[in-house]
């Protein structure tokens, strides 16, 4: 069986992860093995901040509907159950918008829900 020089193959695969591992500081932006397990280590992060992102723009969406409906004299939970209750479909996201760019229709939604 004929030899098999790897330089070429390696090369491009070291390139390919010191180019991940760019703006990184000290050693672990140009020497391979330490650029290896610190792209890994911000994979992982990546990968988790990801559904982080997601859990922290609910939050701010329920404080905002709960900051509206403040002002309308009722609580975020109460508001969400008395929904619920109407058979009213509304998810956060648009709640939230409504809240902020419409508060007068906003506040009948809520007065409407309390009826």
């Amino acid at each position: 069986m004929a030899r098999v020089k790897r330089s070429t193959t390696a090369g491009k695969k070291h390139k390919k992860l010191l180019a991940k591992a760019k703006g990184f500081r000290h050693t672990r932006k140009n020497v391979y093995r330490l650029a290896k397990q610190a792209v890994q280590k911000a994979e992982k992060y990546a990968y988790a901040s990801r559904r982080v992102k997601k859990r922290d723009i609910r939050r701010l969406w329920i404080i905002r509907i709960n900051a509206a409906c403040g002002k309308s004299g009722i609580k975020y939970s109460r508001f969400i159950k008395l929904l619920e209750d109407k058979k009213i479909s509304m998810n956060r996201k648009e709640l939230s918008k409504m809240a902020q760019e419409e508060p007068k229709k906003f506040e009948e939604l809520v007065e409407k829900v309390k009826a």
